[in-house]
């Protein structure tokens, strides 16, 4: 009789966009997930392969329509990743029936029903479409909700921008070594935060040789989750300025923060210790050595993410710096490690591949 330990049945739903790639990418070889169902309206009647030919020979799987029984029948967890507002109602019938859902949009990271309507709602969806599901999502930030994630059959997987902005600087607003008002996020994205489906905004030749921000003024749509997150974090209302930009590279996120320091006379090494500290025993984030600086080529493809933070005496500012693959630890792989968490496995299962480099 075989003593192999049975495979966790799973779903990616919303499976042709570049998430819903990388979600297949690190499940696929998940030594106890099983991907038995994938889904998608875009893509439904064609195989993986022919979606994402670099699963050619890896995945034979047909792509389907999404159907909440077919799903239920069919795997036990299912990741969503699916346009704000749709995610919702694919996410509460799923719960309804019973199946633990990894939600990879903005549906259920908010708290609140009244932020998200300000922020995503409109068109079809002017309100919550299911606001009652709230209160029983966990934000899946390992870093800051690991012992929610335990047993979680709603998770709430975070923005990438947050990812990054959260990893920075929240062990610093934690240790009371930042003022919680006037944070200044500074960060840049690769093309694939704009997801699969094209648009002159991220054509080539209107990007390969620029750099702009975008969605500037406090109008880019992460800002009421960073809030939300570093308050939490702070003990105490946080405000921020968010500047996101377009970098004319695949993959990555670089996410500067600046905050005024709590005592100016304290040393760069104070700040350095509240973030070794931090994260001395977690096994996806690093703080780099004193002098060393992130740098989204040494993280690309991976779950990890390289921080690091100076003090600058003479413009008396503190620099706190991320560098995460907003695929991996900002969407997929943040996703799966979540998985592992919520079924009580090793946490690094599946996710333990070094970056890519060069």
């Amino acid at each position: 009789m075989s003593t192999d330990v049975p495979r966790l049945r799973v779903a990616v739903i919303g499976a042709s966009g570049y998430t819903g790639g990388e979600l297949l990418r690190l499940l696929l070889a998940h030594p106890r997930a099983e991907v038995t169902m994938v889904a998608a309206r875009r893509a439904a009647g064609q195989t993986v392969a022919q979606v994402f030919p670099h699963l050619t020979g890896l995945c034979a799987l047909p792509i389907t329509a999404f159907d909440a029984d077919a799903i239920a029948a069919g795997a036990d967890v299912a990741f969503a990743a699916l346009p704000h507002g749709e995610s919702a109602l694919v996410v509460a019938a799923l719960h309804a029936r019973g199946v633990t859902t990894l939600d990879l949009s903005a549906d259920f990271r908010l708290h609140d029903a009244a932020t998200w309507a300000a922020w995503y709602g409109g068109g079809d969806h002017p309100h919550h479409p299911a606001a009652a599901l709230l209160a029983d999502a966990v934000y899946g930030l390992p870093e800051r909700h690991r012992a929610r994630l335990r047993g979680a059959t709603l998770v709430a997987v975070p923005g990438c921008y947050p990812t990054a902005t959260t990893l920075a600087i929240a062990p610093l607003l934690a240790a009371g070594l930042v003022a919680p008002r006037g944070l200044v996020v500074d960060a840049k994205s690769g093309a694939s935060g704009a997801g699969r489906t094209p648009g002159l905004g991220t054509h080539l030749p209107e990007v390969g040789e620029g750099l702009r921000p975008y969605k500037v003024g406090g109008s880019h749509r992460h800002t009421p989750e960073m809030e939300q997150e570093l308050a939490l974090a702070a003990g105490a209302p946080v405000s921020l300025l968010f500047t996101p930009h377009l970098v004319p590279m695949t993959r990555g996120i670089l996410a500067c923060v600046y905050a005024d320091p709590t005592d100016p006379a304290r040393a760069e090494a104070d700040y350095r210790a509240a973030l070794i500290a931090a994260y001395a025993d977690e096994p996806f984030v690093d703080v780099l050595p004193a002098g060393q600086l992130p740098d989204t080529a040494h993280v690309r493809g991976s779950n990890r993410c390289h921080v690091q933070v100076v003090h600058d005496r003479r413009s008396g500012k503190v620099l706190a710096m991320s560098a995460i693959d907003n695929l991996v630890k900002g969407a997929a792989g943040q996703a799966v490690q979540c998985l592992n968490l919520a079924r009580g496995w090793p946490e690094t299962l599946g996710l333990g591949h070094a970056p890519l480099f060069p």
